[in-house]
């Protein structure tokens, strides 16, 4: 299997301004890479290998999967995915913030079948579970990420070099035995959102930070779009990355701190102007943002 992961990266590599990693062996069958890319998009074009399966796990930045459906599904920090290696064939993937940091885990159920790691013996993991559950049909499964999975992905990550695989050993085996035992339900799963969704949000997005000076509730959001004020919630989430409110916040205290240096207006002006009828109430969540109050950061 070796071989044939390394000319994938070899073929990413061609494309990527950047990719950082190696192909790591784990157990038979089971093998790590490693990859940071500095690019906004690249195709992936290798043949069906249905009998591998890929577990993808984004750390930094997001990337976007463009369904051959057209449909599109967003992977955020804390999210992951599984699918057999027919499933990615002719694919496309985004990375609307310029970069990308995650892993791939690929598992090669033909060999790892006849050869599994010890601890997992006799679980039936390779043979029945993670084809049957996660990879029916050579469908994808999108999942969010939540505290077990974080705990187990994070550890992968910013260990001693002495230390690097015996970890990535234990939390691979550690992350197929959440995985074995994980029910899948509709709140896990990640949705897919088609074009004319993604096209209102990112108008809706525009609304919201072109006029920070107004208070538009998700209510009437929903109402002059037409959306379902769930859904909206939901899929601003996953194409932004964070909350509605988080992230227009982060927006509207860019904003201040870019007029506090860059204007004269006074801080109730600047107050108005990102949407805050109470220059007190700014003023605290300016301070909570960046931890110094406005006329502080004014002067520095």
């Amino acid at each position: 299997m070796n071989d044939e992961l390394i000319q994938i990266k070899n073929d990413a590599e061609n494309i990527q301004q950047k990719t950082a990693g190696t192909v790591i062996s784990l157990y038979p069958g089971i093998e790590l890479c490693y990859l940071t890319f500095s690019a906004n998009s690249f195709s992936v074009h290798h043949k069906a290998m249905p009998h591998i399966i890929q577990i993808n796990h984004c750390k930094a930045g997001q990337i976007v999967w463009e369904m051959k459906s057209g449909n599109r599904i967003y992977l955020n920090p804390g999210d992951f995915s599984l699918h057999t290696m027919k499933a990615c064939t002719d694919s496309m993937f985004t990375f609307p913030s310029g970069i990308y940091q995650g892993l791939s885990i690929y598992i090669d159920l033909q060999e790892v079948s006849e050869h599994p790691p010890e601890l997992l013996k006799g679980s039936n993991i390779f043979e029945t579970i993670l084809p049957e559950k996660f990879c029916r049909n050579d469908s994808p499964v999108f999942l969010a990420g939540n505290e077990q999975t974080e705990r187990i992905f994070s550890a992968f990550f910013n260990q001693p070099e002495s230390l690097k695989l015996p970890y990535q050993k234990i939390k691979t085996l550690e992350l197929l035995l959440y995985l074995s035992k994980t029910e899948l339900t509709s709140s896990q799963q990640l949705s897919e959102y088609k074009t004319e969704q993604i096209r209102i949000i990112r108008e809706i997005h525009d609304q919201l930070t072109w006029h920070m000076e107004q208070r538009i509730t998700i209510e009437e959001l929903s109402r002059k779009y037409l959306i379902n004020p769930t859904t909206l919630k939901n899929a601003f989430k996953s194409i932004y990355g964070t909350s509605i409110a988080a992230h227009i916040k982060e927006h509207r205290m860019e904003q201040a701190a870019k007029m506090l240096k860059e204007t004269d207006k006074s801080i109730a002006e600047i107050a108005r102007a990102v949407g805050y009828d109470s220059q007190s109430k700014f003023t605290a969540a300016f301070k909570t943002y960046f931890k110094v109050l406005p006329k502080e950061y004014r002067k520095k």
